[in-house]
């Protein structure tokens, strides 16, 4: 009598696996949900959005986006670590999320054990500009100038840990320079008082400071890439203009919950790259200052590449300097 126990929880084993292939087989069978840590509004809101629409049509189920904001995106993504590991609730991550905040704030779950990733989405490389007051013409000339006074010159972040906080810390390292860090709500106000001088400069997405640029109101300085940004091919990289490894791109991702079937994490993946070979959406998110990885970065494999390499580049870089959340 004793085997039966034994050759019971056999049988239901198999029968567990025999379920999760078919639930795979089946996915989706139902809306999925790709929660975005974030308000509504934005370039990062707007890329999900738009590939999410496309993923529609290869999914052949309606994709729904959440928006979760609050604590720096860490409530939304803490939602998607919690989640079912069944492909139907997918977190939107970008680089802060998904790298920066796990350096600087405590969390409920791990960024790297956690998740599953799906593929890369959009990269979106920073834009070094200041406000017209500055007299510095090109990126050699700001880095004499700031050289000139350390710590004269005010940098506007978004906050602690923020992307143009964190690439300012790298610009200070590469460069040898000093700069004050002023926090803003969002990338708006800090562009505002760039352009009444209130603050020199600041390292912004190009949706945000693009506009001021062409219309002479903001100095465009460099992309913080080793290439042009496809939507602003007239401002040289940080490489072309003198300071090689300045890159800092707010990438954006798609996430499952650990334990997320192999199967349909390809079938993610698959309406992903679909959606990226798409004109229409290539065209919209071009618009919008993102830049669509080449094919080979679009794997999950690829991501989670992405992920540890940003990880060992910028976690001793944010806790050298001590940076905390506020």
């Amino acid at each position: 009598m004793r085997p039966w126990p034994l050759a019971l929880a056999i049988a239901l084993a198999v029968g567990a696996i025999g379920i999760d292939r078919s639930a795979a087989q089946d996915f989706p069978s139902r809306p999925v949900t790709i929660v975005i840590p974030f308000p509504p509004g934005g370039a990062f809101d707007a890329t999900g959005r738009i590939i999410a629409e496309r993923m529609r049509l290869a999914l052949g189920q309606p994709v729904i986006i959440e928006n979760v904001g609050g604590a720096a995106g860490n409530i939304g993504v803490a939602r998607v670590a919690r989640a079912a590991p069944d492909g139907y609730t997918l977190s939107y991550g970008i680089w802060s999320t998904h790298v920066i905040n796990a350096a600087i704030y405590p969390l409920g779950y791990d960024v790297v054990k956690d998740f599953a990733p799906i593929a890369l989405l959009a990269t979106s490389p920073q834009v070094i500009v200041s406000s017209n007051a500055v007299p510095a013409k090109d990126l050699r000339g700001l880095i004499a100038w700031l050289k000139a006074d350390p710590g004269r010159a005010t940098l506007a972040t978004v906050g602690p840990g923020s992307p143009p906080h964190v690439a300012g810390l790298l610009l200070e390292q590469l460069t040898q320079t000093r700069v004050r860090f002023v926090p803003y709500r969002g990338g708006a106000p800090a562009a505002q008082d760039l352009l009444s001088g209130q603050v020199d400069l600041s390292i912004l997405q190009p949706a945000v400071v693009l506009p001021y640029v062409r219309a002479g109101k903001l100095r465009a300085y460099a992309v913080a890439a080793a290439a042009r940004l496809t939507a602003a091919p007239e401002i040289p990289s940080a490489d072309e203009a003198g300071v090689p490894g300045l890159h800092v791109s707010t990438w954006s991702s798609l996430w499952a919950p650990k334990g997320t079937p192999k199967e349909i994490v390809m079938k993610l993946n698959a309406a992903v790259t679909e959606a990226l070979a798409d004109a229409d959406v290539r065209k919209r998110l071009a618009e919008i200052g993102q830049e669509i990885p080449p094919r080979a970065q679009q794997t999950p494999q690829a991501l989670a590449a992405l992920q540890l390499a940003e990880i060992a580049k910028w976690w001793p870089i944010i806790r050298a300097a001590h940076v905390e959340a506020q």
